[in-house]
Order: C-alpha cells, then sequence, then structure tokens
C-alpha cells in the first residue's frame, strides 16, 4: 500500500532524512521506534505532504505522493494523527470531529459524514458524551482519541500516529493502543511512530528502527522483541526478566 524509498527531507538547510527505504502491506499495522531526534516525525510529515521531500519517492496504492500537498494526500485516503493532539482547542468535540471530514465536503460527500460520525462515537463512545463538550477541557486521553477520531472523518485507507502515547498514563496507553488494533479489523492500515517501543511492537505486525534519520533496522516485531540490542536500547534493561 505504501512505499517509501530512498526519502530525503528536512528544514530549510538541515537534513533530517537520510535515504529512508520502507513499506507497508494493505491491513499491517507497521512500528517505528526511535529515540528523540531520529527523524520519526519528519518522516511522517513528508509522507503527509506537510514537508516536501527533497528527493525520492512516495508511493501510495499505485500513485506518487512525492511533492502533492497535503490536503490530496488526504483526499487520496492517508491521514496523519499529528504528535501532540493539535485540536482545535475552543472548538466542540463536534465541531473538531466535522472539520475532519473537510475534504469530503470539498467532493460533495456531506450526506455520508453523519455515518463516520457514528462510526467514531461507536470507537471512542465516550466522544459522544462529550461531543458539546470544548475540546481544550478533555482529558489528555480523551483528546487522543478526538484527535484520531477526527482523522477517521476523512474515511481514510491508511492512517498514521505519530507518538499516540505521549503523555498518558498507562492504562490509558492501554486504551489508545486497543483502539488503534480494533482500526485495523475495521479495515485500516496503520503506520505508528512510538518512543514506547514496548506498546507499539505488542500490536505490530513488522517494524523498523530509526537513528539520525536513517532506518538501521527492520523485521517482525517478535525478531525485534527478541533483538538485544533493541532491547538494551529501547526496551529497558528489565525487559527480559519481565519476559522470562
Amino acid at each position: 500500500m505504501l512505499k517509501v524509498r530512498s526519502l530525503e527531507s528536512g528544514y530549510a538547510k538541515l537534513r533530517v532524512l537520510k535515504s529512508v527505504s520502507l513499506h507497508v502491506n494493505p491491513g499491517e499495522i507497521v512500528g517505528i521506534i526511535g529515540a528523540n531526534g531520529a527523524g520519526k516525525s519528519t518522516l511522517l510529515k513528508t509522507i503527509a505532504g506537510i514537508i516536501r521531500p527533497w528527493a525520492g519517492e512516495v508511493a501510495f496504492s499505485g500513485g506518487s505522493l512525492s511533492g502533492i500537498p497535503a490536503h490530496r494526500v488526504v483526499s487520496r485516503g492517508c491521514v496523519l494523527v499529528p504528535e501532540g493532539r493539535q485540536l482545535f482547542a475552543t472548538m466542540t468535540v463536534e465541531e473538531n470531529l466535522v472539520l475532519g471530514a473537510y475534504t469530503r465536503y470539498r467532493r460533495h460527500e456531506g450526506a455520508s459524514v453523519k455515518t463516520e460520525l457514528n462510526r467514531v462515537f461507536d470507537l471512542f463512545p465516550l466522544l459522544k458524551q462529550r461531543c458539546s463538550q470544548i475540546a481544550g477541557t478533555l482529558s489528555g486521553g480523551e483528546q487522543q482519541m478526538l484527535a484520531i477520531g477526527r482523522a477517521l472523518m476523512a474515511k481514510p485507507s491508511f492512517v498514521m500516529l505519530d507518538e499516540p502515547s505521549m503523555g498518558l498514563a498507562p492504562l490509558v496507553v492501554k486504551g489508545i493502543f486497543a483502539a488503534v488494533h480494533a482500526l485495523r479489523g475495521a479495515g485500516c492500515t496503520i503506520l505508528i511512530v512510538e518512543q514506547n517501543s514496548r506498546a507499539v511492537l505488542g500490536i505490530a505486525d513488522r517494524g523498523y528502527v530509526m537513528e539520525t534519520g536513517s532506518i538501521v533496522l527492520e523485521g517482525t516485531a517478535r525478531e525485534l522483541l527478541d533483538n538485544t540490542e533493541v532491547q538494551r536500547a529501547y526496551l529497558g534493561k528489565d525487559y527480559r526478566k519481565i519476559n522470562d
């Protein structure tokens, strides 16, 4: 579904991505792990059209996304749930959700938006209860649900999530990852960037490790969990003891 080949991008004269190549097959959950500053968020933003690539290619569902604007990337079924949620804090939950369907209104598909709204409420029933609440007054976990729900309003086939567990309590993180797993069951393909390596590899089929703008390791989730270097760098010194 997604093929990234020799991708390079960055900010001004600062090159962040260095010949990054990866792929995501239809129906997969693929995780990208790595330390802060590894280039993970830059990679997702480049795929999403927020940052223009310097070189390389992004192919999605048989067509090229390279260099096209972000709203057209969304129209093709590829959406990004950004790091930090980035909600419209002074607007209601429902208003934020409806704004997520902006490309569908442009295609005169507004009549079907209500159906998508109900699907979001089925995934996150709490959002239905909070429908008229101002988004900025929600808890961190509720805001993350809203950010994911807003992305789903575009009716995507491919969802990218950037650090969805950031700042959340462990119990809330468990619920968010359960919802991500449910998205795959509903027909979405998932690419997820996370510093919580254990959590993402717990639901992913495959994963990639990024360091200083490059992919340095790839494999199945099980292979990465069992890799001693990944354990040392990203899973903590007690990982083996916990899992023995």
